[in-house]
């Protein structure tokens, strides 16, 4: 996979549809970066962005947009609810497939350093970006704001790690790093108070509140030896967040940015709010992400939600998103749509004509054409998926039988296992058909002289074997159903037991003729040696297949009395 890495700035303007319009052109300008979404806020006025790309091409979108951002906003004229310290307030670089943290870090430091001499930006390098620990913290290096950085940086301890060690007072400074996914999530409240944010915000954030004593609120702040207040943590691991009003919505909310979802997870973050919010009489009546979203985050608490109903996790991927949208409140303020907000939808490639994405006609149709593609192979994967999720069906039917709930987990598992088979098949209806495309592709290539003899030939080498790859990917993948209808046929609801034995007549298809596949692409392979344990495994596998089919369908059989 290439190096993809995504850029998150945020700009001190929300409030200006003109001056966020010329800063997203920008962004948007650089081949090989795209602009996925912009998010502007009137209450913080400060608007977030998001690009993704290759990472010279992003880290070259990124400086425009921050040369965009010095020539049209001033800082002198800015006001809003959230901190800042600059026109370009942060721009972080955030590593998300072929790269990795270090890589990533030093691009950080490239661009901050181009910022600083070029734009003539005092920059201060964060996170893994930089290299003294006392200075990685964001809300270290933006306290006092910009109001307070003129004096700040007459400090010798902040001095700028880049650019220009006087104040510029138009677009005060930027802070540049790079780190993991950051959730920027604020969850809504049935109150008007700031206050009464700020204090669940308190409650829920790992750096917690100041000790005092007396009185909670009015008692003296504690302090350590070296003077500085002592904390009460608070009761989420690698969350920051603060209170605030949102005038535009009408309603407080507890802000809060996500800095691991591995430790601290989306769904568990708004439940920990929820119950900090009615201890204080306050409730939560819903959510909003700010940015992209990885797809991860919503089917985990997708699962998490399900999961206290007692209902089967084994459920669609769509399904999965829709509970998750439900549960966290996500379109209470605005329409929620994961075609735009989840960062892997965003990044994946509409221009493929994917034949899992067209109705059963369709699909149909297309095989029925003069076509030779899709073929056989794309069907089996097909017919492989539809009895893998004849299996699921059976098991989240069974999870959720009348007198069978302590049974639920079970049978969840199935579905899961089934799931994610099917998932797979249909992945492999479609990686067919580029194999194939792979091998006319290499047909194609010119061959007049050595030179081009040897790079077709070794083209069209490595596309034959993937194409003898894939359908047996399909015959693996197919087989595991098995162990999924066998298990539904014996276990699962009886009124289901033919739904499995559809499963099994399907599934033993899907091998069998992905095992035809295997057999007539091994013939364009010349290195037989390269392809001999596939075809001894092949033939087992097929053998094994019909075995499971008869085993199935007797149990079926035997439910019929």
């Amino acid at each position: 996979m290439p190096a993809l890495i995504e850029c998150v700035p945020n700009f001190s303007e929300g409030r200006d549809p003109e001056v966020i319009r010329r800063i997203a052109d920008r962004l948007d300008s650089v081949e090989g970066a795209t602009l996925l979404h912009v998010d502007a806020g009137k209450a913080t006025n400060r608007t977030v962005m998001t690009v993704a790309g290759s990472p010279d091409a992003v880290v070259e979108a990124a400086f425009r947009g921050i040369a965009a951002a010095a020539d049209l906003i001033d800082m002198r004229q800015h006001s809003g609810a959230h901190p800042r310290m600059g026109a370009t307030d942060v721009c972080p670089l955030v590593p998300i497939a072929g790269i990795g943290m270090r890589e990533t870090a030093d691009l950080a430091r490239r661009l901050a350093e181009r910022v600083g001499r070029e734009l003539r930006i005092p920059v201060y390098a964060y996170e893994a970006a930089q290299p003294d620990p006392r200075r990685k913290n964001l809300s270290v290096i933006r306290a006092g704001e910009y109001e307070g950085l003129e004096e700040k940086m007459k400090q010798g301890a902040w001095t700028p790690d880049f650019g220009p060690t006087a104040f510029n007072a138009k677009s005060g400074a930027t802070a540049i790093g790079a780190r993991d996914f950051l959730v920027a999530f604020n969850v809504n409240l049935n109150s008007t108070s700031t206050r009464r944010a700020n204090a669940i915000a308190f409650d829920v954030r790992e750096a917690g509140r100041p000790k005092r004593d007396g009185h909670p609120l009015t008692g003296k702040v504690v302090t350590d030896a070296a003077g500085q207040p002592v904390l009460i943590p608070g009761t989420l691991k690698a969350v920051k967040a603060i209170g605030w009003y949102i005038p535009e919505y009408g309603i407080a909310q507890v802000s809060m940015n996500l800095v691991d979802l591995s430790v601290t997870p989306l769904h568990l973050a708004f439940d920990e709010v929820c119950r900090a919010a009615e201890a204080r009489g306050v409730r939560v009546t819903g959510s909003e992400l700010v940015g992209l979203v990885p797809l991860a985050a919503l089917l985990d608490a997708g699962r998490h939600y399900l999961r206290k109903q007692q209902r089967s996790l084994g459920v669609a991927e769509p399904e999965l998103i829709k509970i998750a949208i439900r549960s966290l409140g996500l379109d209470e303020l605005a329409p929620f749509n994961p075609d735009e907000r989840i960062i892997e939808y965003r990044l994946r490639d509409t221009g493929l004509a994917r034949l899992v994405e067209m109705t059963v006609r369709g699909f149909t149709d297309e095989t029925a054409s003069e076509s030779v593609a899709p073929g056989g192979g794309s069907v089996a994967a097909a017919v492989g998926a539809l009895g893998a999720a004849l299996g699921t069906m059976v098991a989240n039917l069974s999870s959720h039988k009348r007198g069978w709930d302590e049974r639920w987990e079970e049978f969840s598992r199935w579905a899961v296992q089934g799931q994610a088979i099917k998932d797979e098949l249909l992945r492999l209806v479609d990686e067919d058909t580029r194999a194939f495309e792979r091998v006319m592709a290499a047909l194609g290539m010119p061959k007049g002289t050595a030179e081009e003899k040897s790079a077709r030939s070794a083209a069209l080498a490595a596309a034959n074997l993937g194409a003898l790859q894939v359908p047996w990917q399909v015959m693996q993948t197919a087989y595991r159903s098995f162990a999924l209808l066998r298990e539904m046929a014996e276990q699962g609801n009886p009124a289901s037991a033919s739904d499995a034995g559809v499963g099994a007549l399907c599934t033993r298809a899907a091998v069998r003729g992905a095992w035809l596949n295997v057999r007539t692409n091994a013939a364009g392979i010349k290195n037989k040696a390269a392809i001999e344990e596939v075809l001894h495994d092949g033939a087992e596998l097929e053998a094994a297949a019909a075995r499971e089919e008869a085993v199935i369908l007797g149990i079926v059989e035997q439910k019929f009395g």
